[in-house]
C-alpha cells in the first residue's frame, strides 16, 4: 500500500537528563503539560502554544475495552505479513490495514475517539487505518500529506507503550515527545499535524526522558479528518503513518 508521506528532518539527539540546554550556557527545565508525565519538550513557550494541538489522554480506553479491539483486529492482521521495506523508507517491520466494518462494540469506542478529538463541524474519512509494529518495528520521522488527510488525526494505541517524538520542519530545536501507554488516546491538530514531523521511536532509542521503555507490538487505531475539498464519498486516499 503507498502511504502519502513527506519525509522530514532527521530529529536532533535529545538529552535524556530531563534538562535542554539554551544559548549561552544555561539549562532549562522540561515540563510537562497540565502537571502531567505524558508530555515533554523542548521549553515551555512550546508546550503551551500546543496544549491543544498535541494532547494525550493516557486511560481512555478500559482493559475491556481495549481487549475488544485487540481481539477484532487480530484475526485481519495475522493473515499479513510484517513488511520491511517501504517506498520511502519511512516505516520498517509493520502491517497495516483499512477497516470501515466493526462490531457494535468497536463502534461505540470509535464514537468516543470521534467525540473526543474531532469537531462538531470535522468529518472523518470513513475507514480506519490499523497499523500494526512488530517489536522492533518503528516510524522514521515524516509529515503526512495534506493530499491524504486533514487537520486532525488521532490514534488509540494497544498491547505496547511507545514514545512519538516531534520535532519542527523548520526549527529543530523545537520538539515533543508523547509517552503513548497501552488504552491512551493521542490527538495531533493544526501546527502539530503540518509543521512538525513524527516518529515512532525504535526499541533501542525508546526513552521518555531518563525513563526507559522497552517497546513490544504495538498496535495504533487511527481516525483522521478528511482533506479540505474531498468529499467522504470520494475513492479511498492512502492513510498516515502513526
Amino acid at each position: 500500500m503507498v502511504l502519502g508521506l513527506g519525509r522530514g528532518p532527521d530529529p536532533p539527539p535529545l538529552p535524556r537528563s530531563g534538562y535542554g540546554t539554551m544559548a549561552g550556557g544555561g539549562q532549562l527545565a522540561l515540563r510537562t503539560l497540565s502537571g502531567h508525565g505524558w508530555v515533554r519538550g523542548s521549553g515551555p513557550a512550546l508546550l503551551s502554544r500546543l496544549r491543544d494541538a498535541a494532547v494525550v489522554r493516557p486511560g481512555f480506553l478500559s482493559a475491556a475495552e481495549e481487549e475488544t479491539l485487540s481481539r477484532e483486529l487480530e484475526p485481519e492482521l495475522r493473515r499479513r505479513r510484517y513488511e520491511y521495506d517501504h517506498w520511502d523508507a519511512a516505516i520498517h517491520g509493520f502491517r497495516e490495514t483499512e477497516k470501515s466494518r466493526w462490531s457494535e462494540a468497536s463502534r461505540v469506542i470509535l464514537q468516543r475517539v470521534q467525540a473526543a478529538a474531532f469537531g462538531p463541524g470535522q468529518s472523518l474519512l470513513s475507514s480506519v487505518h490499523v497499523l500494526d509494529l512488530e517489536p522492533r518495528g518503528y516510524i522514521k520521522p515524516h509529515v503526512d500529506s495534506i493530499k491524504f488527510c486533514g487537520s486532525t488525526i488521532a490514534g488509540l494505541s494497544l498491547l505496547s507503550p511507545s514514545v512519538m517524538r516531534l520535532v519542527h520542519t523548520q526549527e529543530p530545536g523545537e520538539w515533543l515527545e508523547l509517552l503513548l501507554e497501552p488504552g491512551s488516546l493521542y490527538i495531533l491538530r493544526d501546527s502539530a499535524r503540518y509543521d512538525f514531523s513524527h516518529e515512532i521511536l525504535r526499541d533501542e532509542e525508546s526513552f521518555f526522558g531518563e525513563r526507559r521503555i522497552p517497546r513490544g507490538r504495538r498496535i495504533s487505531v487511527i481516525c483522521r479528518s478528511l482533506p479540505e475539498g474531498m468529499g467522504s464519498g470520494e475513492p479511498r486516499q492512502p492513510p498516515p503513518a502513526c
